[in-house]
């Protein structure tokens, strides 16, 4: 189903420079969800340029799409990415990686940071997709694969390795010097990459960050004095761009979560924010229905909510099913009439109730914002994860596929 109607409202767009601060593109829509996001895809695309200006020419920007975009929509996000230039694309899985490619998105490379399985191998090769591995065994499975039927001659499988500099996550704990005999072993595996990830990057009370690039560096160093030269080595997603941590750029970064519009609170003496990004992504829901209570009335599952006076209620056509969290009950907020008011009692699967005291303005039907702007009012997935007691990144990735995704 299309959008019954739209009106448009736009700023004017920014002409580039990542050190002015552009509000966000103001769009109002109206469509026939009871839940949807809007994606401004302008935002988006601007986010992008503004990473690439913050890093400079010479460092590539890898887009992180994984996870559907945060939320955002992989498909449509790769669009806008490639159409702004973005040479890689990096994903968690083969399965991500293939319905990129299935969805029509041509860019020269897809990097798979969780790896591959074995059983996955074949689609790695078939769809052209850059595997990151963690072991040594896997770069003589790779090695293997591009000797089989489904590789083309002579031209070996490039990959990325991935050295566990101290994040105790994936990646390979190898010394350098076993690394270098299983290289000389298997000639048809191109090591193209090498990388590693930080694990505090936006810690300035920790040295954890220094000490991972010394191990990383290390590692480095040693490949190289015996002839190993990757062509990309990348060790920096957003908290490491944002705040300039410039000996981790190398010749390529990760940017994911400033795609979106965010970069992570520092904490301890940071320096200066680098990266000026705006949240690209608005959350609506519509009401159901208003009513009035009377005092003393309870709301919702176990009566967590008693009015403390006669109020007037709205319900929302959604719920934790939906991606709000259960843990905002009688704790969260919504923006209703261009006005921050309270979520009450518990939050249900599939509705939501809210106070709608201060306003007469509201009926069936109308919009809610749940995560956006409306006038002065704003709020956004680091606010609401305080509240929450989790991370902005569990906010935007928790919104569930039954709420639309609209691009704008």
């Amino acid at each position: 189903m299309r959008p019954a109607k739209r009106r448009r409202r736009l700023r004017p767009r920014d002409q580039g420079g990542s050190d002015r601060e552009v509000r966000p593109t103001i769009i109002i829509v109206t469509v026939p969800y009871r839940s949807y996001v809007l994606v401004s895809r302008d935002q988006v695309a601007r986010n992008f340029r503004n990473v690439r200006s913050v890093v400079g020419p010479e460092v590539e920007v890898a887009a992180v799409v994984k996870a559907d975009a945060y939320g955002h929509g992989a498909l449509e996000v790769s669009r806008v990415l490639t159409a702004e230039g973005a040479r890689w694309l990096a994903v968690s899985s083969v399965e991500e990686g293939v319905a990129l490619r299935c969805g029509g998105i041509r860019a020269p490379r897809i990097l798979i940071m969780g790896g591959f399985l074995p059983y996955e191998g074949e689609a790695v090769v078939e769809h052209g997709l850059t595997p990151v591995l963690h072991s040594l065994d896997q770069i003589r499975q790779v090695h293997e694969l591009a000797q089989g039927v489904l590789a083309v001659p002579y031209h070996p499988i490039r990959y990325h390795l991935k050295i566990d500099s101290g994040m105790g996550r994936l990646g390979t704990r190898a010394s350098a010097a076993a690394i270098l005999q299983v290289l000389k072993q298997t000639p048809q595996a191109h090591l193209e990459g090498l990388m590693t990830h930080f694990a505090s990057a936006a810690d300035y009370t920790s040295s954890q960050t220094a000490e991972q690039l010394a191990c990383f560096h290390a590692v480095c160093a040693h490949l190289r004095s015996a002839g190993v030269d990757a062509a990309k080595v990348h060790t920096s997603s957003t908290n490491a761009i944002g705040y300039g941590r410039t000996e981790g750029w190398h010749n390529m970064v990760r940017a994911g979560h400033a795609l979106y519009g965010y970069v992570s609170p520092a904490r301890g003496e940071a320096p200066p924010q680098l990266l000026k990004v705006q949240p690209a992504l608005t959350w609506k829901a519509k009401l159901l229905a208003v009513k009035d209570i009377p005092e003393g009335a309870t709301v919702g599952y176990g009566g967590t909510f008693r009015a403390p006076h006669p109020m007037r209620i709205g319900i929302l056509g959604a719920g934790y099913a939906d991606g709000i969290f259960h843990r905002l009950s009688n704790r969260g907020k919504a923006i209703a009439d261009g006005k921050l008011t309270n979520i009450l009692g518990a939050i249900s699967m599939d509705l939501t109730t809210i106070d709608l005291s201060h306003t007469s303005a509201l009926a069936p039907g109308d919009d809610v914002t749940l995560l956006g702007c409306e006038g002065e009012a704003r709020l956004d997935a680091q606010q609401i994860a305080r509240v929450a007691g989790t991370i902005s990144y569990n906010i935007l990735c928790s919104i569930s596929a039954r709420v639309h995704r609209i691009y704008v």
